[in-house]
């Protein structure tokens, strides 16, 4: 993704790069598809075109933007090589930026029990896209495209670097911290309201609460998604500052594969939700499927009854008063 340029440089031979190409291009063909996927579905299923998945959809055309212009780079041309440079930049900010919408979102609804999110919606467009065309400009400073291979987009000396560094690597480790503290508000409050239900009502409540305790399983691992993605280019980044022209070529095949498979990772942790799994086997009952197949879906009249386990549906918080 973004740090694949900075991984193909250095004192790596052709055919390492040749490596970092290939599974740059296969890991980021799977982003592409998982994310053009959540696309489809929120064109398609006008029952997801609800605010709550409409930040999902924005988020899933980021990362399906940013693998495309990705792939698409060719260092021999001069149009292809900036479009790759600044707009993989640009959407890959973009990405981490709607995790974060999301989670104020999740967050403002349920531990501060605002109903005006729909409200932001504008001011959401504002934070992200602005932000993230500011931090493309200012990443220019410093910095040079050459051809690298695969990649265009390149460092001059240690400003670029620096700026780089500031200009990505800062704001999505703040991104991080913020979606952790807010998932963990989030949880702590749900965890807190279900003892509180279930210590003043019947074990009729204890079914009821599976859904809720799911969601809270999975928010969990929303922020790990990022730390996943981008450990390994942090370390990478780190590293070729204080040793420059040093290269690992190890380091740079974890920093690419793992950046370019954030596309996949989002799709699947906030796009696949039963809301999705729900529509795709309210089609999938209109024709015979092989039996393999319909064990992956939830069953129909199970979900009808029971409370969607998504964070991006809204909660239904019993009162215990």
């Amino acid at each position: 993704m973004v740090s694949a340029g900075q991984a193909a440089g250095g004192n790596l031979s052709l055919h390492d790069r040749e490596i970092l190409t290939s599974v740059n291009a296969v890991a980021s063909s799977f982003s592409l598809l998982g994310s053009g996927f959540i696309v489809l579905c929120y064109v398609l299923f006008k029952e997801l075109r609800k605010f709550s998945f409409k930040l999902v959809f924005y988020l899933a055309l980021s990362d399906m933007l940013c693998s495309f212009f990705n792939i698409i780079g060719d260092p021999s041309k001069g149009f292809f090589c900036y479009a790759q440079g600044y707009t993989t930049h640009f959407f890959c900010v973009a990405s981490f930026l709607w995790t974060t919408v999301i989670a104020f979102t999740l967050h403002r609804t349920v531990v501060r029990h605002k109903t005006d999110v729909e409200d932001l919606e504008a001011m959401f467009h504002l934070y992200v896209w602005g932000t993230s065309l500011v931090m493309t400009i200012i990443r220019s400073i410093g910095n040079d495209h050459g051809d690298l291979g695969a990649w265009c987009w390149s460092q001059t000396g240690r400003t670029g670097k620096a700026v780089h560094f500031i200009t990505f690597y800062a704001p999505l480790w703040g991104a991080i911290l913020y979606n952790g503290f807010s998932y963990f508000q989030v949880i702590r409050m749900l965890n807190n309201a279900t003892r509180m239900a279930v210590g003043m009502s019947d074990r009729a409540y204890h079914s009821d609460a599976r859904p809720d305790m799911k969601a809270l399983n999975r928010w969990g691992y929303y922020p790990l998604i990022l730390i996943g993605s981008w450990t390994f280019g942090t370390i990478n980044r780190i590293h070729d500052f204080t040793e420059p022209g040093h290269k690992i070529f190890w380091l740079s095949l974890l920093d690419v594969g793992t950046a370019a498979l954030m596309g996949l990772f989002n799709s699947i942790a906030y796009g696949l939700n039963s809301s999705v799994r729900r529509a795709i086997r309210e089609r999938l009952d209109l024709v015979i499927w092989p039996e393999m197949i319909r064990p992956w879906l939830p069953n129909s009249s199970r979900i009808r009854n029971q409370q969607q386990e998504s964070e991006l549906v809204s909660l239904k918080i019993q009162d215990p008063h």
